[in-house]
């Protein structure tokens, strides 16, 4: 697992990745995009687990973007049952492709500009076995993920300060896991009413 850092307030939202990538099958170590935007609508979907069941999301939101009546709203209300009913077959061929069950999983958060709320809004999601339901989360002031090493560290929309916060995240996850899990560069999205800007951080 990676890194999946979100800040929210009323007029922003900030969510950060890094780029770290492996193969499952042969471990091969890459450079990945970890969140994608749904830029008509100034919405970002961005991901911590598998890619690939990333990137089918993805692909399923970015068609419903193009119907007439998309709002986020919607879209947030039916990634939870998207996630559950893909879920049995990704993890059958995760299963298949031999990745220990402990390390299925995936984190996801869809976030943008809700002209209804008239505000930036962010929503949490997280899926790890077939016989629960994904857990859908909205979020009030932000997440962090993993949370464990940043407990007690005060929030932050300065650069410098998003990428430090990464730099503790990766090396705590890389002790912990006995191996590089988290790593490569630290990309954030950062989303105002009418703008969208992704930059890269540095390297983590």
């Amino acid at each position: 697992m990676s890194i999946l850092n979100v800040l929210l307030s009323p007029d922003q939202l900030l969510v950060a990745v890094d780029t770290l990538a492996e193969d499952s099958r042969t471990g091969a170590k890459s450079a990945g995009a970890k969140l994608l935007l749904i830029p008509q609508h100034n919405l970002v979907l961005a991901s911590r687990g598998s890619a690939q069941f990333f990137l089918r999301i993805y692909e399923l939101a970015l068609q419903s973007s193009f119907r007439a009546d998309f709002t986020m709203e919607q879209l947030g209300r039916e990634l939870g049952l998207v996630i559950d009913q893909l879920w049995p077959a990704y993890e059958r061929a995760a299963l298949e492709a031999r990745i220990t069950p402990s390390a299925i999983g995936t984190e996801l958060v869809l976030g943008g500009w809700s002209p209804q709320a008239n505000r930036m809004v962010a929503t949490a999601y997280a899926k790890s076995v077939s016989e629960a339901p994904a857990r859908v989360q909205p979020l009030l002031g932000g997440l962090a993920s993993p949370g464990e090493p940043l407990r007690g560290s005060p929030d932050s929309f300065a650069p410098e300060d998003v990428l430090a916060a990464g730099r503790i995240q990766a090396a705590w996850l890389n002790r912990m896991n006995a191996r590089e899990v988290a790593g490569g560069r630290l990309l954030a999205a950062q989303l105002r009413p009418s703008c969208a800007v992704i930059s890269d951080l540095g390297a983590i």
